[in-house]
């Protein structure tokens, strides 16, 4: 499927392409293979469309029958296929004037203009004079209106349409759409009708090399290969299972890299496929400047011929595109508001949805206004993306069609099974988290919160491939400590356990209980060092080598600024902002749940590498992002509870010059800053030396907390239990999908 992009057969286009003249005879056909399809390709019904059509599609139908009708009756042969079709077009001819069935792009002028085109041929279509006056009538008034503040994305459709404004076409006007392959917008059909006007030799090059690719009869459009390769990695990658396909997936990448940097006219004519190759290629590393995406600028989309049609698809792809912005990438954020506000006005009107046949784009314009990627967690969106996906993705231009990488069953059967599989094997590692808290007597520890189920969580919904088991039960079990060690240090503990507990961590082996001076700090010790030994013995198999000694200094780093903190509370010391984010970026906690786990996901880290500036600084810009997040979700109920934070230490500095919503204001603006930094350092692999499996941690952390405080302190809360039991414990059925 990556070597060879099926496309469906467009018997419109054939039509069209069929009613060229001969240059050399124009009394004869230039393609006459392709009147020879048609003759043999009606269908038992007497129509000429996509066979097992959807009930809502009589209009595409209708307009695919009347064209092969008039190719046929152009060159005087087919009777008998004309008479069948007739018959169709006379049963159906209600479905003309349905507003319920869905208009193909441009039905409105193309129909009537082939009514038009058949009263010249002394043809009788048998339908009601006043439907054919109706439409003649809508058809010149669509003609005539202005395009408003669009009228570039205006011409642009109406040069889409030429074959059914024939003579009355601005020719000089449609061919400064002609691409460099000779064609007009790609499609068949356009390029057709303009060389039956005005005979231009590219275009009939472009035709004749559709014809040397595709035998006696032509797609709705092409080329296509970019964009339903992209789609195939795309729908790949967010159904979870383009771990199967690294070779596949790397050579499609590598292809479209190098299209990009040439400034391949397939790309960069198509805003859909644009922004599709953008993201595509930044989220897994290729430098894609933003200088080159000038499909990004703030009056292109909506001057375009998918802007002048609404064209959701486009929007969406434009939007997901947008969420990958850099810091200074200013551009795109001026355009993603603008994006945003096109796609929530689609929400309320089904037609701005691409239509009614495609009601999986619904969900899924739904799903990226409301789960942003920064808060999208895989698991998550995986689930939701086989929800929405639909393997009967027939799209619709001027006609119908469909392509074998786009609304693949097969990609969904593997994606539901592979879904499961890894389910089953996280269920079964949840068991032993639940088990190793009792074993540790963790549940033990009144003041402590029981979060498990969310630690655990937080591994698997990013972590999700079998084998990172290992990464999974150190992120969980860290996890889980340092829920406790944050109320011990918070609310459990008092400073004579805390400064005991350290002094154990850095002494490390301790022999007796007499070392302990409480039951707790015991339980918080061991449950630490068992832990961190644990880790140590498994690293050998990934490593080659014992990391405990950094994981010991990990936790240590932690301790220590919990235990400053704990005396700025009971010394009622306010510290300045810098000071207290020196301490509470360490303090938030990351530190031991993300760093060890770098261990555990394939790459070989040495010490060296371990320690460098640019590790440390994905560690520091992730706990800044966190720690302010945190602090902005929690800051009422800190407040309340006389606890200080960066939001409320902000404020007490300025001298009560600012109120608590600027305050907010500004760190929202501190947390978008951070978390645009952290996506470069993570994606760009200029100069960076950070294996790209160990920087997406960093990344998984981020979307986790934004996901966790998307309305409030969601590790506080309960709002999510539901989310997490049906990510550990439902799992999918194919059959109800």
């Amino acid at each position: 499927m990556f070597d060879n992009i099926e496309l469906s057969v467009s018997s419109y286009d054939t039509a069209w392409v069929a009613m060229v003249p001969s240059p050399d005879c124009p009394e004869t056909p230039c393609f006459p293979e392709c009147t020879k399809w048609i003759l043999e390709n009606q269908l038992g019904d007497g129509s000429w469309s996509l066979p097992h059509g959807n009930p809502l599609l009589v209009k595409d139908a209708l307009s695919s029958t009347l064209a092969c009708i008039l190719a046929l009756k152009r060159w005087g042969i087919g009777e008998e296929q004309i008479n069948k079709g007739l018959r169709f077009i006379e049963l159906n001819s209600a479905s003309v004037t349905d507003n319920e069935q869905h208009k193909p792009i441009g039905f409105d002028i193309i129909f009537p203009g082939m009514i038009e085109y058949a009263k010249d041929l002394d043809l009788n279509l048998p339908l009601k004079p006043t439907d054919i006056n109706s439409m003649l009538h809508r058809r010149a008034l669509e003609l005539t209106s202005g395009g408003g503040k669009n009228l570039e994305g205006r011409r642009a459709y109406l040069a889409y349409v030429s074959e059914g404004i024939g003579k009355l076409q601005d020719w000089e006007m449609a061919m400064k759409y002609q691409r460099k392959n000779g064609s007009l917008f790609n499609s068949p059909s356009t390029t057709a009708a303009a060389f039956i006007h005005i005979q231009d030799a590219e275009c009939l090059h472009y035709i004749r090399s559709l014809l040397q690719k595709f035998g006696n009869a032509v797609p709705t459009i092409y080329p296509l290969d970019i964009y339903a390769r992209l789609s195939m990695v795309d729908a790949l990658e967010r159904l979870g299972i383009d771990r199967h396909f690294r070779k596949e997936r790397k050579f499609v990448l590598d292809e479209t890299y190098r299209f990009w940097l040439q400034g391949e006219e397939e790309i960069f004519s198509d805003n859909a496929t644009c922004a599709l190759a953008f993201r595509i290629l930044r989220l897994n590393g290729y430098d894609v400047s933003l200088d080159t995406l000038n499909q990004f600028s703030e009056d292109h989309f909506s001057n375009s011929l998918g802007g002048y049609l609404k064209d959701s698809g486009a929007a969406l792809e434009l939007y997901r595109a947008m969420q990958l912005s850099y810091p200074g990438e200013s551009l795109l954020e001026k355009q993603n508001s603008r994006t945003s506000y096109f796609l929530k006005q689609g929400l309320s009107n089904v037609s701005l949805c691409g239509d009614r046949l495609r009601k999986n784009i619904i969900g899924e314009v739904h799903d990226a206004l409301n789960f942003p990627d920064h808060a999208n967690l895989q698991r998550l969106a995986i689930r939701r993306r086989i929800k929405h996906y639909a393997t009967d993705d027939t799209r619709i231009l001027k006609t119908s069609y469909r392509c074998s990488t786009i609304g693949n069953q097969d990609f969904l059967k593997l994606a539901v099974e592979d879904f499961n599989i890894c389910q089953s094997i996280q269920r079964e590692e949840f068991k032993h988290i639940e088990r190793w808290v009792v074993e540790r007597r963790l549940d033990k520890l009144k003041f402590a919160r029981q979060k498990e189920a969310y630690c655990y969580f937080s591994a698997g919904a990013t972590l999700f491939a079998p084998e990172l088991s290992d990464a999974r039960m150190s992120w969980a079990k860290n996890g889980v400590l340092t829920t406790v060690v944050d109320d011990f240090f918070d609310v459990g503990g008092s400073e004579e356990e805390l400064v005991n507990l350290i002094e154990l961590i850095e002494r490390w082996d301790v022999n007796g209980s007499a070392d302990f001076c409480s039951e707790e700090v015991e339980i918080i010790y061991s449950a630490i060092h068992s832990t961190v030994s644990e880790i140590g013995d498994k690293s050998f198999g990934w490593q080659g080598r014992d990391v405990k000694s950094h994981v010991i200094k990990i936790w240590l780093d932690l301790l220590k600024s919990m235990l400053t903190e704990a005396q700025w509370s009971s010394n009622k010391s306010v510290p300045t902002l810098d000071e207290y984010m020196t301490t509470a970026h360490v303090s938030f906690a990351l530190g031991p749940i993300v760093l060890p786990a770098l261990y555990f996901v394939g790459p070989k880290l040495s010490e060296e590498v371990a320690g460098h500036p640019e590790l440390l600084n994905l560690y520091k810009v992730m706990s800044t992002c966190g720690r302010l997040l945190n602090d902005w979700r929690s800051f009422k109920r800190e407040s309340e509870e006389g606890k200080l934070n960066a939001v409320s230490l902000y404020m007490i500095h300025s001298g009560g010059a600012l109120t608590e919503e600027e305050a907010i204001e500004h760190f929202k603006g501190l947390i978008d800053s951070q978390r645009r930094q952290l996506l470069q350092l993570v994606l760009q692999e200029k100069d960076s030396i950070i294996p790209r499996p160990c920087k997406d941690l960093f990344w998984n952390m981020i979307k986790i907390l934004h996901t966790f405080y998307m309305k409030d302190d969601g590790f506080t809360s309960n709002e999510m239990r539901k989310v997490v039991k049906a990510t550990i414990n439902e799992p999918i059925s194919l059959d109800e999908l």
